[in-house]
């Protein structure tokens, strides 16, 4: 606990007291792949920090539809759970474990009480929650003025680069609820990919055959 803590940006700037505040405090939870991590009707966490697996944040309409936000993946912190704790968030997301995921938690109780007391924390959440709402409004803009095509090359080789592997690993389920589309849209665009020599699909893999083609479809 003391190693992970110390990842924190913050860590230097508290007081011993503070530091051990949160020794005592934060705490690491398990979500098993497809757990609720975060939603409107859950308890108020507080801040998050990914140690393994993967987040998926999104937006759920009322008809049911999922527009993904961003992911977040280890090393990384999220504070868009904790509206209880920063005012101005005021729209609910939703969090799902996109793979077994272990989560450093600080409650909301706790962080709250150092943001009043400490400016530095107060300054890091605010920048973390720009960044955050930095990447909603990317997703947003990839989602007005791209076309599918656009979106699927772009995430396809985004991933490539990110498990430094040209097969994605992926349902295509999963690929659409990351670009924000409809699973036979992309079963489609896929097929399109496959049949252009883009890409070659094998059931629960997509490998990546012209990266320069793809690229160019961006």
């Amino acid at each position: 606990m003391e190693r992970t803590l110390t990842q924190l940006p913050f860590w230097s700037s508290l007081t011993e007291q503070e530091q051990e505040t949160l020794r005592r405090s934060a705490f690491v939870r398990h979500y098993e792949k497809g757990a609720f991590v975060h939603s409107s009707d859950n308890e108020c966490l507080g801040m998050l920090l990914i140690l393994s697996g993967e987040i998926r944040t999104y937006l759920l309409s009322d008809e049911g539809r999922e527009v993904t936000l961003f992911r977040l993946y280890p090393g990384e912190l999220c504070v868009l759970s904790a509206s209880c704790v920063i005012s101005q968030i005021t729209f609910d997301t939703q969090m799902t474990a996109g793979m077994d995921t272990d989560v450093l938690i600080i409650p909301a109780i706790v962080i709250a009480a150092l943001k009043e007391k400490n400016l530095h924390v107060r300054c890091f959440l605010y920048e973390l929650a720009t960044k955050r709402f930095s990447d909603v409004m990317w997703a947003m803009q990839q989602i007005m003025f791209k076309g599918l095509d656009q979106r699927l090359a772009e995430f396809l080789l985004a991933e490539a680069e990110r498990t430094g592997s040209d097969t994605i690993r992926m349902t295509h389920e999963q690929i659409a609820q990351h670009i924000s589309s409809a699973r036979e849209a992309v079963a489609r665009m896929l097929k399109s990919f496959s049949e252009d020599g883009l890409v070659e699909l094998k059931r629960g893999a997509i490998t990546l055959r012209d990266k320069n083609r793809l690229n160019r479809l961006k």
